[in-house]
């Protein structure tokens, strides 16, 4: 009995550590660019749109195919900083334990 409430214990540890991540990952900002920066796309650590900024230098030339492209870029380029944060944060919760790809947390 003695093992299975230590193991409760840790459990319950590792559901606060997880709900703490989540705030802290939410409330991150990730800015991803594209053009050499003429395009900036900002998100949360959770993957939600929080701002999107275009030079207006690119806008001269009337492109607005190569706009959208860069617009597209810039916010693959966040969502990937935000995946990669996200990835960063959860090995300290899990203490470097290597989950079976595609397995998350919380189950």
């Amino acid at each position: 009995m003695k093992n299975i409430a230590g193991l409760m214990k840790q459990a319950q540890q590792m559901q606060q550590k997880m709900q703490d991540l989540q705030a802290e990952v939410e409330a991150t900002e990730v800015e991803g660019q594209a053009g050499g920066g003429l395009v900036k796309a900002v998100l949360t650590g959770k993957g939600t749109a929080v701002s999107l900024s275009i030079d207006a230098s690119i806008m001269e030339d009337g492109d607005l195919e190569m706009v959208e492209d860069l617009a597209v870029a810039a916010f693959n380029d966040a969502k990937a900083k935000a995946d990669a944060l996200m990835q960063d944060k959860m090995k300290d919760v899990t203490g470097g334990l290597n989950l079976p790809a595609g397995m998350k947390l919380p189950f």
